[in-house]
This record gives structure tokens, sequence and C-alpha cells, in this order.
């Protein structure tokens, strides 16, 4: 693996996206991650913050997580749990890109990534060891293609804090699930 040759700095005024509950005290503490994991880091390990690069990929999160079930996004009220938080992070944030078919090579993924040379999903086991990698070349993170997304459009972000000091900060208070599931992606 060389993740010295995927190194990519994000952009300073970037605004991330985060699907949370509305009943999460913090919807941008990093520790829950840390202690269950995650796609990019396995359980017990590090602070990881998983964030949404569009409102696309943020909507396209909460339909995989709905997925078989007897109803959809689509179906919920404004009461539903679901809000969405808009973030900024820290200035400077060098992280690992995993969204072209070099980067994915460099990382040891394959380069249809979600998706693994047989049309199936990359399992988190098989992640998590490249976010630990990441982590340990002193990159804040993992940006990659949405796993939410098969289609391979889809951008998140697997964002390791340096340290308790480092924080993604909210931008405004959450959105309500109305607010948000209905609104014109450069609103936000």
């Amino acid at each position: 693996m060389n993740v010295s040759a995927t190194v990519r700095r994000l952009p300073d005024t970037r605004r991330w996206l985060r699907v949370a509950d509305r009943s999460w005290a913090d919807p941008l503490d990093p520790s829950w991650a840390r202690d269950h994991g995650g796609r990019w880091n396995p359980p017990g390990s590090f602070p990881t913050l998983y964030l949404n690069e569009d409102l696309a990929t943020a909507r396209s999160q909460l339909f995989d997580l709905f997925a078989g079930w007897p109803a959809n996004p689509e179906d919920l009220r404004d009461d539903a749990p679901y809000v969405l938080v808009v973030a900024e992070l820290p200035r400077r944030q060098m992280v690992a890109g995993a969204i072209d078919g070099d980067d994915l090579g460099h990382l040891g993924l394959a380069p249809t990534y979600p998706l693994d040379e047989d049309g199936e999903a990359v399992p988190w086991s098989r992640c998590q060891p490249v976010g630990s990698a990441v982590r340990a070349a002193a990159r804040r993170g993992v940006h990659c293609r949405s796993a939410a997304t098969t289609d391979g459009r889809g951008r998140e972000l697997a964002w390791f804090p340096a340290g308790p000091g480092s924080r993604a900060r909210a931008v405004g208070p959450p959105l309500g699930f109305v607010e948000w599931w209905a609104v014109d992606p450069a609103a936000i």
C-alpha cells in the first residue's frame, strides 16, 4: 500500500454534511465510531467522523439505511429523527484520496470501489486496514467514493481528527428532515 501517493488537500471552505439522529447530544462527536468502528476504522481504534460531500450522497445514505424496509425516506414526516448537520473542518486537512483508479490501486482497492471485481460490495473488513494505514501515515482521513452510491458518483469523507482539540464545527442549527430532504442542493 502506498498511502503517500494518494495525498490530497481538502478545500478549506468545503461544507460537509452529516446525517444524524436528532437525539444525539453531539452529532459531530467522532468517539462513537472510535468505539464501535465504521467502514474506515476498526472498533476500539481512533476517532472518526463520517461525512457526506453533497446532498445527493447524504440522501443516498438514508436510502441505504432503509434498504429492505417496507418504507423509504420519502414516507417520513418532519418529526422523523433524521436531521442534517452542515459542518466545516479545520483548515489544511491532508487526506488520502480514494476516488480515481490510480489512488484506489495505491490503497490496494479495486478500481471499481465501492464494489469489488465481482460486483459485490467491498466489506468494512477490507477498508478498515486501509483507514488504519492512512491514519498511521498522519493523514486526516479518507476522501472516497460513497458506498451508499454504488455507481461511483457519491463522495464521502472518513475524517480522523488530529487530536482532542481538532473538531468539526456546525454551521447553523441542524436542518429538520423535511427541510433538508426537499431543499435545493445549491441552498446548502
